[in-house]
């Protein structure tokens, strides 16, 4: 392969590009309130947001494989950060920010197509599931930076609101994806250091257990737990549950904004 050919697989996808700018315009809308309708331009900057880190994500598991050995991913599309060019577009995509719109979760996304057999070494097949959810991990650093540096003076409400709730989005996600169960990264990270016998047993279950972990998740008492560790990381991150509430009634404007947030400082 030639230098060219590397480089034109790695050039930044102009989807990419302008999502991240949709991301950037209606930031500086919620922050100058310069929308007639703060709760649209919360719900564009949010979502838009999401998708940015949800590229990341499935970027950061690319990138890790080919430093590792499979040279594949290029070719694939997946360094190119366009999130069409994903082997599970539905579960990279799609799902992950329709769950967001209905119940304010952070999906974690369907991994990209690695080929394992070119990699050695059980450390860097640990490190390319890892890598995906340490970006959502470096994701919330950064969006709640200003909560735990204390750097909130003339910061507006919404904005402050909007970085609470994408926090959220991005803890739920890490804490997810970081859970040790078949199909999702927290398992890809523990696999390569089980038995043959156990990962055979254990392979039959993985296409479901993503949908195994939310159906818990409808459980009103697993629910509690779940969010209760999200708010507990969150809180340590400096950001309190109104702020967070107060960031998904905005997100949410179709419901009507909650009062006490419209005036709240």
């Amino acid at each position: 392969m030639t230098t060219a050919s590397r480089k034109s697989e790695q050039r930044i996808s102009p989807v990419f590009l302008g999502i991240t700018a949709v991301t950037a315009v209606t930031g500086w809308a919620v922050w100058t309130d310069f929308a007639a309708s703060p709760g649209l331009a919360v719900f564009l900057f949010v979502t838009s947001a999401w998708v940015v880190s949800l590229c990341l994500h499935e970027y950061a598991h690319a990138r890790t494989a080919l430093h590792s050995g499979d040279i594949s991913v290029g070719a694939k599309g997946y360094l190119s950060l366009n999130p069409l060019a994903y082997t599970h577009a539905l579960l990279s995509i799609i799902l992950p920010v329709l769950f967001v719109i209905m119940g304010g979760i952070g999906l974690p996304g369907g991994a990209v197509f690695i080929e394992r057999d070119r990699i050695r070494g059980r450390w860097r097949h640990s490190l390319i599931s890892a890598a995906g959810p340490l970006t959502n991990v470096l994701f919330a650093v950064v969006c709640t930076a200003p909560f735990w540096l204390d750097a909130l003076d003339g910061v507006p409400a919404d904005f402050r609101f909007a970085l609470a709730f994408l926090a959220l989005l991005q803890v739920s996600a890490a804490i997810l994806n970081f859970l040790p169960v078949p199909g999702l990264d927290g398992y890809g990270v523990i696999e390569p250091w089980l038995s043959y016998n156990v990962k055979r047993q254990v392979e039959p279950f993985a296409p479901f257990g993503l949908l195994f972990v939310f159906a818990l998740l409808w459980v009103p008492s697993v629910n509690a737990v779940f969010f209760d560790a999200v708010d507990a990381v969150l809180r340590g991150l400096g950001i309190n549950d109104l702020e967070t509430y107060c960031g998904q009634s905005l997100y949410r404007f179709w419901e009507g904004a909650d009062e006490y947030c419209a005036v709240s400082p």
